[in-house]
């Protein structure tokens, strides 16, 4: 396939204002400026249009909570125990949620995909291609993330049992309890190593990519206390972390920065329905940007919806994130921040063909998606407006 005429902007430094890109086997074979002559294969006329990497969504629950299903299709959080690192998130995504399709309508080609936040260890993150029917031939990666919580969503859930935690003190203290096991666990594995059999722990066993560093903790992180008692724990133990939602992250960057932690921001397009996020404002990715953090934008979908993402990067431009930036925000760095970088978010040769190309700047609300294509493969196209 042969994409020739648009604008091409990489997120890899260069921009190529009526460039080329060629698809072989799924992967991109080359990106240039000018026009491509010869007639291969399909070619896509990109005229007048913007042709980008597929969009990166860090953090969302779409396909575990599902659209038009009600109670039936949302299996996001399992409110009966507060520490389920072993529950996986692609046990539960259903592909065929229409939310999938609307995404792919929106550009969005890749998302990481998790249980909720209502207990404190909530399970393992996936990051999946959105496209087709088994989340199976999706994958990226997966285990890609451990989800674990703080604040009201854990409190209030568990308050109301007569259980633990009702308070951050508690929360905080299951977390380092588990974690305290966890790590005499993996110290356990390793001296064990070949001299004798070695019977695994199925509770504990989600626990290794993490302490081995492959994989961060994935932390539902709202308030400034919060966020900061995540970072407190993180460090004991010296794990990998992202800072989900970071709603108050702005009045704290400085501090942020110096931990090196990346923030994933949002939902910014949502009602402040609780404390926890009255803080909230579509300016806190612009003032974590300004301090040299790596920061991307979330819908939290469905708290906001996964097809409003290049908005929401559009109203964060809009209180003061630098244009650049704001796609920055939905490509290159969600897929560095999510270790995938090496596939997706900038359009290079070797890296998958994950495209999207839009009739303007895709954070204008009055853009269209002309063709949205994952792994070489046209998945949408405005034309013929059909999702396979």
């Amino acid at each position: 396939m042969i994409i020739t005429g648009g604008k091409i902007l990489t997120m890899a430094g260069p921009v190529y204002e009526n460039g080329t890109v060629e698809i072989e086997k799924g992967k991109i074979k080359a990106v240039y400026e000018g026009r491509f002559r010869e007639t291969p294969g399909p070619i896509i006329d990109a005229r007048g249009a913007w042709v980008m990497p597929g969009l990166v969504e860090a953090h969302c629950h779409v396909g575990i909570t599902e659209e038009k299903k009600g109670v039936e299709g949302d299996d996001c959080n399992e409110n009966v125990d507060p520490i389920t690192p072993y529950l996986r998130a692609i046990d539960a995504i259903n592909m065929m949620d229409p939310a999938i399709a609307d995404a792919r309508r929106a550009g969005i080609t890749t998302a990481m995909i998790g249980p909720g936040s209502s207990n404190v260890v909530g399970g393992q993150f996936a990051i999946v291609k959105l496209k087709g029917r088994c989340v199976d031939d999706a994958l990226v990666m997966a285990p890609a993330a451990m989800k674990i919580a703080f604040g009201e969503n854990p409190k209030v859930n568990y308050s109301g049992m007569g259980k633990s935690p009702s308070t951050r003190m508690a929360i905080a203290g299951m977390l380092r309890k588990e974690l305290f096991r966890a790590k005499q666990y993996m110290e356990k594995r390793k001296k064990a190593g070949a001299e004798k059999e070695w019977e695994p722990d199925f509770t504990l066993e989600p626990w290794v990519p993490v302490f081995e560093g492959k994989i961060p903790l994935k932390a539902h992180v709202h308030r400034v206390d919060d966020i900061f008692t995540a970072i407190r724990i993180a460090k004991e133990y010296g794990l990998r972390m992202t800072l989900d939602h970071c709603s108050e992250g702005h009045l704290i960057a400085d501090e942020i920065k110096k931990t090196g932690f990346p923030a994933i921001v949002g939902p910014d397009l949502s009602s402040r329905n609780k404390i926890e996020v009255q803080n909230v404002a579509f300016k806190t990715v612009g003032e974590l940007c300004k301090a040299g953090i790596l920061t991307a934008v979330t819908t939290d979908h469905p708290v906001s919806l996964l097809k409003s993402l290049p908005i929401c990067a559009g109203l964060a431009v809009k209180a003061g994130l630098p244009m650049e930036e704001g796609l920055k925000a939905i490509t290159v760095n969600p897929a560095k921040i999510l270790g995938i970088s090496d596939r997706v978010g900038t359009l290079e040769v070797g890296k998958d063909a994950d495209i999207a190309i839009f009739t303007g700047n895709p954070m204008d609300v009055f853009t269209d998606v002309l063709y949205t294509i994952i792994d070489g493969e046209i998945v949408y196209e405005k034309e013929k407006d059909k999702i396979d």
